[in-house]
């Protein structure tokens, strides 16, 4: 039986991450050539080509698209597996690289941060902020966090606490347009959509009644913040969790409609790549990370 050759794999992963094989090279601490005679062993191999290459540009065959995750997996692995060695013997250092919603990692992350820096001087956090949903394995990331409903995944994920959502609109929407008493009657009105939670919006009710409605209307945005100018202009309904409109309904620019029915439920869950092995310093974001955040309210002056 042939082993691997696990150390193409992980040149692989490394010119997957950095776009190139000369950052690929410097980023690992060989020679371009050397890097390039490890991809071409590997493609013999695997039978068939994993880049795409021209003089200004490397691209990922269909076939090297999926090999990609398998790559990074395999350098994750290695490099935790090393890592959780030494880091067994030392102090918590080095770089944690985090991923949070926008909004709420401007809002609720970012303002907790400082505490555990503070609380651990050698370990440096590269918070990156979106509402696009990464491949945290793919991208290199140590921990995520995200507000959804979780499809079955490799991913391990602990929830955290539970995201409180609200239907809002402005009180000119509903000088004009009437006020909706009942999920069904959202089907005539605007509904303004946040693109990155697929599915309708639930509501549970009196006596247990459970009503669906898909939203439709002019606005779809990956990002709920982009949504509140539109709501406070009186174009529409939208879902939005109380970290975006608390202070827009505590000014009366934004008020909640449907308040006997609950929509259903979000939870923020933290995400972690499916190997068990982590870095200490790892272990330490994420075990802060849960303490504070189990209150969605946390970071909030």
């Amino acid at each position: 039986m042939r082993l691997p050759d696990l150390e193409a794999w992980a040149i692989f992963a490394s010119v997957v991450e950095h776009r190139s094989f000369s950052a690929a090279a410097d980023a690992v601490g060989l020679s371009k050539a050397t890097v390039s005679k490890a991809i071409t062993r590997l493609e013999a191999h695997l039978g068939q080509s994993l880049f795409h290459r021209t003089s200004r540009r490397l691209a990922l065959t269909e076939a090297g698209k999926p090999l990609a995750e398998h790559a990074a997996r395999i350098l994750a692995e290695a490099r935790a597996a090393e890592e959780s060695a030494h880091d067994a013997a030392s102090a918590h250092t080095g770089r944690v690289r985090l991923a949070a919603p926008m909004s709420f990692g401007i809002t609720n992350v970012a303002p907790i941060l400082a505490e555990f820096l503070v609380a651990h001087p050698g370990i440096e956090v590269d918070l990156h902020l979106s509402d696009a949903r990464v491949d945290i394995v793919a991208e290199g990331f140590d921990i995520a966090l995200r507000i959804a409903e979780l499809p079955d995944s490799s991913l391990r994920a602990r929830r955290l606490c539970t995201i409180q959502t609200h239907i809002v609109t402005a009180p000119s929407y509903l000088a004009a347009n009437g006020t909706p008493t009942h999920p069904a009657q959202l089907g005539e009105h605007k509904l303004f959509s946040y693109s990155n939670v697929i599915g309708p919006w639930r509501f549970h009710g009196p006596g247990g009644a459970d009503v669906s409605v898909r939203a439709q209307g002019p606005l779809t945005a990956n990002s709920g913040e982009a949504i509140v100018p539109a709501l406070i202009a009186g174009l529409g309904i939208a879902r939005l969790p109380d970290f975006i409109i608390d202070a827009h309904l505590a000014s009366g620019k934004l008020v909640t409609i449907l308040d006997d029915w609950a929509p259903a439920k979000i939870g923020l869950h933290l995400l972690t790549p499916p190997s068990p092995l982590r870095p200490a310093r790892v272990e330490a974001l994420i075990d802060f990370l849960a303490s504070r955040l189990r209150d969605p309210s946390a970071g909030q002056a």
